[in-house]
């Protein structure tokens, strides 16, 4: 798989922040990618890291039911996402960083 398609976004959220500090960082990434693919990528896309380990979530898909008033209820599906948490073993990702430290100027 080509490595410009493995990695989609970064995930940042709370839970991802505060793994960040513990050298764990969590990445959107493609159905089709393996551990070695997300492994090549990260190593490729962010200079002076090295991967440790990587481990891959899966969350399915789920139905999702909304009401508008007036109307009948809509139908819809959440999309399944494929995740991976990746420990480096060296080095840093400024991306998570400058982002947990951010807060208000003034």
């Amino acid at each position: 798989m080509n490595i410009y398609q493995v990695i989609k976004k970064p995930i940042v959220t709370e839970k991802s922040q505060l793994l960040a500090t513990r050298d764990k960082y969590v990445f959107q990434i493609d159905p089709k990618a393996t551990k070695k693919d997300v492994e090549r990528a990260v190593e490729a896309f962010y200079k002076d890291v090295a991967v440790g380990k990587v481990a891959i979530v899966k969350t399915a898909a789920k139905k999702i039911v909304w009401r508008v008033r007036n109307q009948r209820p809509q139908k819809g599906t959440r999309s399944a996402v494929k995740k991976a948490i990746v420990t480096l073993s060296k080095g840093k990702i400024e991306l998570f960083e400058k982002s947990a430290k951010g807060g208000k100027k003034g």
